[in-house]
């Protein structure tokens, strides 16, 4: 196995690896280690049915259950495991075969709006279009560590709300009502400054803009302070955009990586399987 990589600020090129077969115990180990210090992983040109996806997945630890949402069957209609997750804009017989369709996603956190979200998310690509639906990572840990001053300290053992009502392509969500005051939003808080627990660096942890709340402030106050963290933590010095190629597998740690999606063209077909690692309650930085 070679590791490479990715870009100056986020992620490594994982070679030489066969992500459906299994992976001994020195690899496995030095892929985990590879995806905690990098934030994000990549392995072009994989093969896998969803047995192999799975057990690929669980180098990272134990798998969790897409949410109620999401669609799991494709193709000839059959079900497909529990675990997978179909990220697709086709449309069968009528009826989506996927979910978070070809729009825009925002920058945004896996799950961060339950207690304990996901600790890493896999990617494959099983259809692409030829043009669009890139995928932009930006490190929250090197976001964290280049904070002005001031913003440091406005952070400081703070929490914020992480709102559940709209999905990251800013649809509402099944039984959610629309949200107009970001301090009546449904979901979990959480530090916004967390501790990575395997290496033990800080980073931001924000979940995503729309109907942000740091707890205890002002509404306006708020506001003010979100706006110029995330028009920090997005700041292309910090990112790597992804160009996908069929057979690509991305492995992202949502315990220090924000991601999004560009659009595409509606009349193109993508189809990506996806799996997400259970979590645990993000780990508060100590206050200065």
């Amino acid at each position: 196995m070679d590791i490479r990589p990715l870009g100056p600020a986020i992620g490594a090129e994982i070679l030489g690896i066969d992500a459906a077969q299994e992976i001994d115990l020195g690899d496995r180990q030095r892929l985990r280690k590879a995806w905690a210090e990098s934030g994000l992983l990549l392995l072009r040109e994989q093969t896998m049915d969803e047995a192999g996806l799975v057990r690929f997945s669980r180098n990272f630890g134990e798998l969790e259950m897409p949410p109620a949402s999401a669609e799991r069957s494709y193709g000839d209609g059959g079900a497909r495991r529990p675990e997978i997750w179909i990220i697709s804009n086709v449309v069968m017989d009528g009826k989506p075969i996927g979910s978070l369709g070809y729009g825009e996603a925002e920058w945004h956190t896996d799950m961060s709006y339950i207690t304990a979200p996901p600790t890493a998310s896999v990617l494959y690509s099983v259809e692409i279009p030829p043009t669009g639906g890139d995928t932009f990572f930006a490190s929250m840990t090197k976001a964290y560590a280049a904070l002005p001053e001031d913003l440091t300290r406005a952070v400081a053992g703070r929490t914020a709300k992480h709102d559940s009502s709209y999905t990251s392509a800013g649809e509402l969500r099944r039984g959610s009502k629309e949200i107009t005051d970001p301090r009546e939003a449904p979901g979990a808080s959480h530090p916004i400054v967390r501790i990575h627990p395997e290496t033990g660096a800080p980073a931001l942890f924000l979940g995503r803009r729309r109907n942000g709340y740091i707890d205890g402030l002002s509404l306006e106050e708020s506001e003010r302070l979100l706006d110029r963290l995330w028009a920090h933590c997005t700041d292309p010095r910090f990112a790597y955009r992804h160009q996908w190629r069929v057979g690509d597998v991305l492995v992202w740690d949502n315990r220090q990586v924000i991601h999004r999606r560009d659009a595409f063209d509606p009349n193109t077909r993508r189809i990506m399987l996806r799996t997400q690692i259970r979590g645990e309650a993000p780990l508060a930085a100590r206050a200065a």
